[in-house]
């Protein structure tokens, strides 16, 4: 555990944003990587003992990387509606949706919880590598509204606590009630004596907490967290064993299932596409999707012959080039390599046989039902 008096100054290049936790991470020994312009640990004691720690016990992430964009002012609700795809008038106060917001051709800006903070106050949680235009986007395209877009990016430390005994050990440092909590829902509380906003979401599949801070209070609660999950086997974890959580999950991560050339409907997220609620950015090309029919569709997939399907290599169907994989790597919870990937649609149904190139050799695949994991609640 790290003492706030034993934080030195990191070396790290001054064009990497660092967190409050930067020089925690570098003293216990994490393997720092730049990610999505920010300085982050990618492991620490390795990406399958941090896997396997989140899916059995518990494991702490710092997630301040992530973007923050608050609207508020009395028309902060008609910009949600106009910039994101989902419904937000359905909130309620301390109610969090998963939803996107896409360009007037129907890709992808970026994937977003909206946060209902009050009626005329909202909160977007933005990706790490979208910072900059997002904030850009959201603040051209709120322009016509009554409200005021403010980048809280560096406002908060966020600390995700997740696992089956995450709720335990958040538990011990609030005197919130947890299980009050519904999934997606927030609380404006305190943690260990701090302010902070305690949110019931995740990227792990596995159930927790998110945790928003002020970051001069982040090493301590950091430290106070491993300590009340340590008879649980805590571990801190790096971005690598986020990755593979929510590959398993299948929980889409910008720039590789979502990006600016694909639409909601080809994601597999029509289930947060609302086209009855009124106009919205996208819409209309969305319709047309919808008219014309869904070209090519997300589908999962498991390694049949040796080889693993990493990101960006190519898919073929009957020997010819079909789609190409979006994410891949070993799933450690089921002793199996798995990924996703993109296939004309009258392919991408459980029970395909694909091939996925691998160095220059197609290797046998199987298209399959996701997501590959599901926890027991």
């Amino acid at each position: 555990m790290i003492k706030d008096s034993a934080v030195s100054t990191p070396t790290v290049s001054p064009t990497l944003r660092k967190t409050a936790l930067n020089a925690v991470h570098r003293q216990l020994g994490a393997k720092m990587v730049d990610f999505g312009g920010g300085d982050m640990p990618v492991e620490y004691s390795g990406l399958i003992a941090e896997h396997m720690a989140v899916r059995t016990g518990v494991g702490l992430f710092d997630v301040s990387h992530m973007g923050d964009i608050q609207l508020r002012g009395p028309e902060s609700l008609d910009a949600i509606q106009h910039i994101c795809m989902n419904d937000a008038a359905k909130l309620q106060m301390g109610q969090a949706q998963y939803s996107a917001m896409l360009y007037p051709d129907g890709g992808f800006v970026d994937d977003v919880i909206v946060h209902k903070l009050s009626d005329n106050d909202y909160l977007i949680v933005i990706n790490a590598g979208t910072r900059e235009k997002d904030y850009q986007w959201v603040r051209s395209n709120a322009s016509k509204f009554h409200c005021h877009v403010s980048d809280y990016s560096d406002y908060y430390t966020q600390l995700a606590i997740q696992g089956p005994k995450a709720l335990e050990t958040l538990q011990k440092l609030t005197p919130q009630d947890l299980r009050a909590i519904r999934y997606y829902w927030f609380v404006d509380g305190e943690v260990s004596g701090t302010p902070a906003r305690i949110a019931h979401t995740g990227y792990t599949g596995e159930d927790g907490f998110e945790i928003y801070i002020p970051p001069g209070e982040a090493v301590r609660i950091w430290n106070e967290v491993l300590a009340a999950g340590e008879e649980f086997g805590i571990k801190p974890c790096g971005l690598g064993a986020r990755n593979t959580l929510r590959l398993e999950a299948k929980m889409a991560l910008y720039g590789h299932e979502i990006d600016a050339t694909i639409n909601p409907f080809e994601a597999d997220l029509a289930w947060i596409v609302k086209m009855d609620k009124g106009e919205f950015t996208g819409r209309e090309a969305l319709a047309k999707v919808l008219d014309q029919g869904v070209k090519r569709k997300l589908a999962g997939f498991e390694m049949c012959g040796r080889g693993i399907g990493r990101d960006g290599y190519e898919i073929l169907v009957n020997g010819d080039p079909a789609g190409w994989v979006t994410s891949g790597s070993p799933a450690p919870s089921l002793n199996k390599n798995i990924g996703l990937c993109y296939l004309p649609a009258a392919y991408a149904t459980p029970g395909r046989p694909i091939e996925v190139v691998v160095r220059s050799q197609p290797v046998e695949a199987v298209t399959v039902d996701t997501p590959f994991y599901k926890r027991t609640k």
